[in-house]
């Protein structure tokens, strides 16, 4: 009688879960502890694990989830590795700034398209692989989280990357053309958090 009880009980988990994912947009990523007050983390773990194999849902990552949307060209499509670090600092209430060669990319300096993607958090730091791309989060000071502007942090940490006195003409019209789209109050703020040498390039898009 117990065992049949439990069996009913993991089926109403799972019946409740499938209805609140199918309430979501497709593309919405699902993780386990979205659905943590329908049952213990065991029991929504094989319930999703279960919805997995009956393929309403894919695994993104290690406990990450997606039902994909439906593309009449590609069929399914998954979210981006981009995507889920999003999700990922939503649902940790972490902050994140991408660095190095994904910087680059983000602001159009690279066309190469980073296997490995790399953010400063205030989080823990870990690993996460998608697909054949990764996500690593580098602990960082809360200094180095402080730049409030879009356009402008990221130039920080391209910058960085680059190197001083390393950026070429051309680098550095781009980062200029781009930092003049930046919010006027923002770039003022961020410029304040920015190396001497980075200050004085950022400094160029006020100027003149």
């Amino acid at each position: 009688m117990l065992q049949n009880k439990n069996i009913k009980t993991m089926q109403s988990i799972e019946k409740q879960i499938e209805d609140k994912i199918k309430d979501d947009a497709k593309g919405t990523l699902l993780f386990p502890e979205d659905f943590q007050q329908l049952g213990s983390s065991e029991a929504v773990r094989l319930a999703l694990h279960r919805i997995e194999k009956r393929e309403i849902i894919r695994r993104v990552a290690h406990g990450i989830y997606v039902r994909p949307k439906e593309s009449s060209y590609i069929g399914e499509v998954m979210p981006t590795a981009e995507e889920v670090a999003e999700g990922i600092a939503k649902r940790d209430k972490i902050r994140i700034v991408p660095t190095g060669v994904y910087a680059l990319h983000a602001l159009g300096l690279s066309t190469q398209i980073p296997l490995k993607l790399v953010f400063l958090t205030d989080g823990a730091a870990r690993t996460i692989k998608v697909g054949k791309r990764t996500i690593k989060l580098k602990r960082t000071t809360p200094k180095n989280l402080l730049a409030k502007g879009k356009i402008s942090s990221l130039v920080i940490q391209a910058l960085r990357e680059i190197g001083i006195d390393k950026a070429s003409p051309t680098e550095l019209k781009q980062i200029l053309k781009l930092l003049k789209e930046e919010d006027l109050q923002l770039l003022k703020h961020d410029i304040k958090l920015a190396p001497e040498w980075i200050k004085q390039i950022m400094k160029k898009a006020i100027d003149g």
